[in-house]
């Protein structure tokens, strides 16, 4: 899974544990272990939710600062509403 440059310490430092994707599909299976860097991270979980139930309180768990910066990441694959449903997968780094 690719994670944009300045994500990716906090992601192999296991700081962030959580992205949103806006995918048509999903392109992770939980279990499966993908390499970011050196290193590897497991999925945990998969589930489609609305850009609008996303907590604040998740944030800190994908490296941003607020709603509208994670908004304007995930939407490299095309413009994100409040009803625009992501994919939120929740990893941790494998020892």
């Amino acid at each position: 899974m690719e994670f944009s440059p300045e994500l990716r310490a906090d992601v192999l430092s296991g700081d962030i544990t959580v992205t949103f994707r806006l995918w048509s599909r999903p392109r992770v299976k939980v279990g499966g272990r993908y390499r970011v860097e050196s290193e590897q991270i497991e999925v945990d979980s998969i589930e489609l939710v609305p850009f609008a139930s996303i907590d604040e309180s998740e944030l800190p768990r994908c490296g941003e600062a607020d709603l509208e910066s994670l908004r304007r990441r995930a939407a490299h694959a095309g413009p994100i509403q409040d009803d625009t449903l992501l994919y939120r997968i929740e990893f941790h780094l494998v020892e």
